[in-house]
């Protein structure tokens, strides 16, 4: 019976503590949705494997909306560094525009009609 009392205690004790922890842990997290455009398939895993980097979590970009989700940790990277990641592999953003250089390096099938700039 004694035994059976420590072990609730600590399971409780381990369970609140992890939960504490999983919570600190979500609130490093930022989430931000904005443009990028692009046109297909091959654009969307250059776009998001362009943030496969240290402090994103999560980068996913819609074909149809032409939105990308980011969930990311700011102490880590920012985002004006994670706009800068995506142009440098030739896609705008709302923030950033990719150099004519990169651009003109994208496939045909990927070249998006560019902003006015």
């Amino acid at each position: 019976m004694k035994n059976s009392k420590i072990l609730l205690a600590l399971t409780l004790f381990f369970g609140i503590f992890a939960t504490i922890n999983l919570n600190a842990q979500s609130k490093k997290s930022q989430t931000e949705t904005f443009k990028v455009w692009g046109n297909c398939g091959m654009c969307k895993k250059t776009i998001e494997k362009s943030l496969n980097s240290k402090g994103i979590s999560k980068a996913e970009w819609n074909m149809e909306t032409k939105m990308m989700t980011v969930v990311f940790n700011p102490k880590k990277i920012s985002l004006s560094q994670i706009h800068k990641k995506i142009a440098s592999v030739g896609y705008d953003t709302e923030q950033e525009t990719a150099s004519d250089e990169v651009y003109n390096k994208l496939h045909g099938c990927c070249k998006y009609e560019r902003k006015n700039r």
